[in-house]
């Protein structure tokens, strides 16, 4: 076993053979999410509310057991047996140390990332650990578990001081270890800064403690604006940042409810795809760098919010993944789907609906679901016309449209509304009710909730799952 490292535009083992990463993120697990597992808002917040209900001790059983369901052997020896090699661990900072108490590793915080690599090594699955969450919240998206909607950590030299710290540890600890093919230093950046310059100067930063301890792992860096845009990055990048590639995320407009028009595979429709695609790459190809797509993939309908329309909705979205793969294939490009395992909207695993977990919170969620509290791949036909007014005002009252521009560009105004006012403001007024139906449960009933993501009890998204394994098995032909 070797470990696998950058060459030019490919990645290769020690002898010099091209190896193409073809894999999914497990997202929701070490860095939970509100849509993957049903809370509302952000992470921070519902643990909080979940201790505040039931205490420490059973909030904190009941997370370790989820942790311990989530992933385990029976999910790597599933995923191998797709004919895919790579899972993207998504990991947040509050795993590894605690905000009062800075810089000093909470104890057995390594416990289950140990434990997943060592799973997905059994089973020959290479793993990219991602920080997904940075102190302070490197953009304002839900996933940097911020609880607004900029990020700090650009604000402020300790969150980025702390960065630079975790992942001194990270790489003193997994140094050595051939089966992780490198780490994502950064999910999603977004820099607010017009030439990227915080941004520039933390994968620096991170570059140079990384490689100071551990010179063999390769390193995956995110373009700025949530993986999109490199054009600020440095010129000499190929022999200023070692062992490195670059990573896009690809999501197609055509898989989410909010696509403009039904994807029909049309020849606009699919030149519109590769536009996107070659447009987020572009930079990395005139430098002749490397690139891994660390996030695509459409959203799933479900049959309780999308009743008769569930299968045509479906078939759609598998024709966007059909048809963006088709375009990765010509460039035997490295990828990582989003995602493993969720709830039901869009992981290639899903919890049951008679499981324990989705029949308690299923009038939850389906309130959740029909406020669009979620901001990923919301569908907001129940209340769009709450928030529009609001929208209105803002518009009518800025005289000067180019105002109306606000970094993060690609939030328009629209966008900006349902990540503050619906997205944040009302899913914190719901956190403390989803804390309040774990009110008056003993571990065994705790234990039984979290169990509820095992493998056993989920369903696989079939679809999905074959055209991923066909495309591998294509792309792995070609190359012997």
């Amino acid at each position: 076993m070797s470990f696998l490292k950058v060459d030019g535009a490919r990645l290769v083992d020690s002898e010099g053979k091209e190896v193409v990463l073809h894999g999914a993120g497990l997202g929701g697990w070490m860095c939970m999410e509100n849509f993957i597992s049903g809370f509302p808002g952000c992470e921070y917040q519902i643990r909080e509310a979940l201790e505040e209900t039931i205490g420490k001790e059973k909030a904190e059983f009941f997370f370790d057991k989820y942790l311990e369901h989530f992933f385990a052997d029976p999910d790597a020896e599933f995923f191998r047996s797709l004919g895919l090699n790579c899972i993207r661990i998504a990991v947040t900072y509050r795993s590894f140390e605690d905000d009062l108490n800075p810089r000093v590793l909470k104890p057995n915080c390594f416990k289950h990332l140990d434990r997943a690599i060592a799973l997905c090594a059994k089973h020959s699955i290479y793993t990219v650990i991602d920080v997904h969450s940075a102190p302070g919240g490197q953009s304002g998206g839900w996933h940097a578990d911020g609880g607004h909607h900029y990020g700090s950590f650009w604000k402020h030299k300790d969150f980025q001081d702390r960065l630079v710290w975790l992942w001194e540890q990270i790489a003193t600890r997994y140094k050595g270890n051939p089966w992780i093919a490198g780490y994502n230093l950064l999910n999603e950046p977004a820099d607010p800064h017009p030439e990227h310059k915080g941004l520039i100067s933390i994968y620096d930063r991170l570059h140079d403690a990384v490689r100071a301890i551990d010179g063999e792992h390769i390193l995956f860096l995110d373009g700025n604006s949530f993986a999109t845009d490199f054009t600020k990055f440095p010129e000499d990048a190929g022999s200023r940042w070692t062992n490195t590639a670059y990573s896009i995320h690809d999501y197609a407009v055509y898989g989410f409810p909010n696509s403009p028009e039904p994807y029909e595979g049309s020849d606009a429709q699919k030149e519109r795809l590769v536009r996107t695609y070659k447009r987020k790459r572009d930079w990395v190809d005139k430098h002749g760098l490397c690139v891994w797509n660390g996030e695509w993939g459409p959203v799933y309908a479900r049959r309780e919010y999308d009743g008769d329309a569930t299968d045509e909705i479906n078939d759609r979205r598998y024709a966007v993944l059909r048809d963006q793969l088709e375009i990765y294939e010509k460039d035997r490009l490295n990828w990582s789907i989003w995602l493993y395992k969720d709830i039901g909207f869009q992981g290639m695993v899903h919890v049951a609906p008679m499981t324990p977990y989705r029949q308690h919170f299923a009038n939850f969620l389906a309130r959740k679901h029909r406020l669009a509290v979620d901001a990923w791949g919301k569908d907001e036909k129940d209340v769009a016309h709450i928030y529009e007014p609001i929208e209105n005002l803002i518009k009518d009252s800025v005289a000067d449209p180019s105002h109306l521009k606000i970094y993060p560009f690609l939030w328009t105004v629209k966008e900006r509304v349902s990540r503050i006012a619906r997205t944040m403001l009302v899913a914190e007024y719901m956190v403390k009710e989803w804390a309040d139906l774990f009110k008056g449960m003993e571990e065994a009933q705790l234990e039984e909730l979290a169990k509820s993501f095992a493998f056993e009890n989920c369903l696989k998204r079939d679809g999905l799952n074959e055209i991923l394994t066909a495309h591998a098995i294509r792309v792995a032909r070609i190359k012997d």
